[in-house]
């Protein structure tokens, strides 16, 4: 089995602001001594994973990232007849096997009930979870230490095969990431630009009120984002247990997802919605390596066009890279809508294919 796959994708965004900084602008970085706009890892991760295409592609194999499930528990336990006080307690006692809890003390608040860091729970460990839950509203007696032992080394939680977890409090029960994403980044320079608009009241009477009922400010920013991801298809098989049918459709969900759902900051603003224009799919088991390298000079529109010059760039660094060091794909697969070359089809039966080989 060819361990890696490598994909490379260039997608075009108009105006947007897909990705916020703490001050509402747009995301950027430098690179090569120019400003470009960046869309950051754990925005293009959280998009993919709570997508309908990746939702209904690994239905009943995607884990829920929470700091509330203490509070949840208490709810059930409430409404199954449990006293309060109980509840809380055997909420906190629960929630606790998950993470550190953000009050050492319960003060009757919701935040008693919650965990300091998200955590990712798989679908068996809300399973036992809720068995846990239904038990304790019949018997109505405290969990035992053996009630407690709800933590899974393994699941079938597809995304925390992909994107791993980390317990800090239960190490053993940590899943490595199998899948690493970098920050997309536009090949070219940019200017992040201001909008200022207004709204009108619409009960304003005519020549009474004049001006607008609202005014305000944001900022946004278009471009061509190239995007890399890496994908350990051997550690992927080995999170989910050698279920090899669920790593195919995990690797369908990622490649899809990747190729065709955007962040969703400000969609509602701006409908940047885009799917990749030019898609390079490798497969190998050298060192894997970005493309990004191909982008350090940002790319001219000239009189091929952006889209066509940042293909060229790509290409013809990968070229430079597989003759340097004699390891490259021949057999990788492209996508280029604008030569009309290849298909996601294509893409998606070489990313998965031969996964079980060896």
């Amino acid at each position: 089995m060819e361990r890696f796959v490598q994909l490379h994708l260039l997608t075009a965004y108009p105006p947007a602001n897909l990705n916020r900084d703490d001050l509402g602008r747009p995301k950027t970085a430098l690179v090569g001594g120019a400003e470009r706009l960046r869309i950051s890892s754990q925005s293009l991760k959280r998009a993919w994973r709570a997508s309908d295409l990746f939702q209904e592609k690994l239905k009943g194999h995607i884990g829920t990232r929470t700091k509330r499930m203490g509070e949840e528990i208490f709810h059930r336990l409430a409404h199954g007849g449990i006293a309060e006080k109980q509840a809380r307690e055997w909420a906190r006692q629960i929630a606790a096997v998950f993470g550190k809890l953000k009050k050492s003390k319960d003060d009757g608040s919701i935040e008693s009930l919650h965990i300091e860091q998200l955590a990712h729970f798989s679908p068996e460990e809300l399973t036992a979870i809720d068995a846990l839950v239904q038990r304790l509203i019949k018997t109505k007696e405290e969990p035992s230490k053996e009630d407690l032992n709800l933590l899974r080394e393994r699941h079938s939680a597809a995304d925390i095969a992909l994107f791993g977890r980390m317990l800090a409090d239960a190490p053993r029960f940590n899943t490595e990431a199998a899948c690493q994403v970098a920050h997309a980044i536009t090949v070219h320079r940019v200017a992040v630009e201001d909008d200022f608009y207004t709204a009108v009241d619409d009960l304003n009477r005519g020549e009474e009120d004049v001006g607008a009922g609202h005014m305000g400010e944001t900022e946004f920013g278009a471009g061509l984002f190239y995007l890399y991801l890496c994908l350990d298809r051997a550690l992927l098989l080995e999170n989910l247990n050698g279920d090899a049918q669920l790593a195919e459709r995990t690797i369908e969900a990622l490649v899809a997802s990747a190729a065709t759902v955007a962040p969703t900051g400000k969609q509602n603003s701006f409908a940047s919605r885009a799917r990749a224009s030019y898609i390079l799919c490798e497969k190998g088991n050298a060192q894997p390596r970005s493309l990004a390298v191909a982008f350090l000079k940002p790319v001219e529109a000239g009189s091929k066009g952006l889209l066509a010059n940042a293909v060229q760039a790509l290409e013809d660094e990968r070229r430079r890279l597989d003759s340097a060091y004699g390891d490259g794909d021949s057999d990788a697969v492209v996508m280029n809508t604008l030569t009309g070359q290849g298909s996601l089809a294509d893409i998606l039966a070489y990313a998965k294919g031969g996964l079980t080989d060896g």
